[in-house]
């Protein structure tokens, strides 16, 4: 190497040394300081937790029975599993304690009412990774009886139109849509 290579080097050398020397006692006390105040608080915490009165534990009571609309106050409906991020699962009954064909069920929350009687989403499962796997069915409060109606393997459906005794759902699943004409 020539002189001036040499003292650019000697040079660069003695400012980076400078700054590590300065540099590292200061990194390391602000590790030392992080690791020491999260061992403080979490000591604190503890002893905090251990201050709290001791009391009962609280249980959540399930969902209340609610009165459907568009049912003359004669039905009843109460989640019976709620699904992160996705539809409710019901159970229905009979509000004067009438037995009733719906109790043995779990229906999800879209209802759709007509003249001739409900039409329900009836879960054939509730495991989360297996839905949507739901039954449409026409609901007839006055004889308290379900006739299936369609199969359908969406969130997202809908009565599109009813042509005298007939309906007509439509459906979307993200990738493809269809329709599907059922006689009632």
């Amino acid at each position: 190497m020539n002189i001036v290579q040499l003292l650019f080097h000697h040079t660069f050398r003695f400012i980076w040394n400078f700054i590590f020397i300065i540099s590292y006692p200061i990194l390391a006390s602000f590790g030392l300081l992080f690791f020491g105040f999260t061992i403080l608080f979490s000591k604190l915490s503890f002893l905090l937790t251990q201050l709290r009165p001791k009391g009962k534990s609280v249980v959540l009571n399930e969902a209340e029975w609610k009165k459907l609309d568009h049912s003359n106050q004669l039905r009843e409906a109460k989640v019976c599993q709620q699904i992160i991020f996705g539809p409710a699962g019901f159970k229905w009954r009979r509000k004067v304690g009438v037995p009733s064909i719906l109790e043995d069920f779990v229906f999800g929350n879209k209802v759709r009412f007509l003249e001739d009687g409900f039409i329900l989403e009836k879960w054939n499962t509730q495991d989360p990774k297996e839905m949507p796997d739901f039954e449409i069915y026409l609901y007839d409060p006055d004889r308290d009886s379900q006739r299936f109606l369609t199969p359908i393997k969406s969130y997202d459906w809908h009565v599109s139109e009813k042509i005298d005794k007939e309906l007509y759902f439509k459906w979307f699943d993200r990738t493809q849509g269809g329709k599907v004409k059922v006689a009632i």
